[in-house]
């Protein structure tokens, strides 16, 4: 299958940017409407960027939300709180229960009565994880389809642990840690390396997510009562993804009544702006329809 077959009729001006209030404050995301979809896929970035990682500029083949479109999917990628349009209120959501309630807001603002198909899907890279799982645990997460989780682990390796202490030291920490989440360079087009295209601050209270997220993902994981899939870069530098190290992260989700955790081939940890991000998100795409399937069932 070719870029070309599958971004076929899913033009630029097809991929929506939107902005809505939410309680009072303008929230914003990108979003690209199918007209009987089979789903919707609501996408959550990582940290230092925004809703542009799942759609990056010049790159369509590369990009979720087109690729999602042409196969029937409806796709939502929200620029989470304290990121876009709600970067001036970032304070705001400090508390993890005002980011869940206001990313529930927004996907329901933006969804209106538009259709939904079998319902929504929920996929997250790196630092969005934290987001998803708690919306995932959250009462309201039990009526999702399914939940992706991606570029995140339980344990760092011991290399990344050594470049974080040196980041609380120096700003060469912060460049080295860069290097890891895009390696190797040669697997991402080179204008989009280190988040040029797709880069801007994180928000206050990341910090506290970093910090707190090994032990959040044991509590959290507890809850999950929808069909999860854990994807790892077969080049991921920062989490570990070791056989051992994935057994954990599986024994955590015992209530999750199916759970994979697939090794994503000439991939780092920006999986959906990499030259095989294609690759990956049709096995995301994938396992959506399996997860409409099953709610069919």
């Amino acid at each position: 299958m070719t870029a070309q077959m599958v971004t076929e009729g899913v033009e630029r001006d097809v991929v929506i940017p939107r902005v809505v209030e939410v309680d009072g404050i303008p929230m914003s995301a990108l979003c690209v409407e199918a007209d009987q979809p089979r789903a919707v896929v609501l996408a959550l970035h990582g940290g230092a960027t925004t809703a542009r990682y799942f759609d990056c500029p010049g790159h369509p083949a590369l990009s979720l939300l087109r690729t999602a479109a042409a196969l029937g999917f409806t796709v939502l990628a929200l620029d989470r709180p304290g990121y876009g349009a709600s970067a001036p209120y970032a304070r705001t959501f400090d508390e993890p229960a005002r980011r869940v309630d206001a990313c529930y807001g927004l996907a329901e603002t933006l969804l209106d009565s538009r259709p939904r198909g079998a319902g929504v899907f929920l996929s997250a890279h790196s630092a969005g994880c934290d987001l998803a799982l708690r919306m995932a645990a959250d009462q309201r997460g039990q009526t999702l389809l399914g939940v992706e989780l991606a570029g995140t682990g339980l344990r760092k390796h011991t290399e990344a642990r050594a470049r974080i202490d040196e980041m609380t030291r120096t700003r060469r920490g912060a460049a080295l840690i860069g290097e890891m989440l895009w390696y190797p360079a040669d697997l991402f087009p080179p204008e989009l390396l280190g988040g040029k295209l797709i880069g801007c601050s994180s928000p206050p209270y990341e910090g506290t997510v970093l910090r707190d997220w090994p032990e959040d993902l044991r509590q959290l994981a507890r809850h999950v009562r929808i069909p999860v899939r854990c994807t790892h870069a077969e080049y991921e530098r920062f989490w570990r993804t070791d056989p051992a190290a994935l057994a954990e992260i599986q024994a955590l989700f015992a209530g999750a009544p199916r759970f994979l955790h697939p090794l994503q081939p000439d991939s780092g940890h920006t999986l959906s702006v990499g030259y095989a991000a294609r690759a990956y998100h049709l096995g995301l795409l994938s396992f959506v329809e399996q997860c409409v399937l099953r709610s069919a069932r």
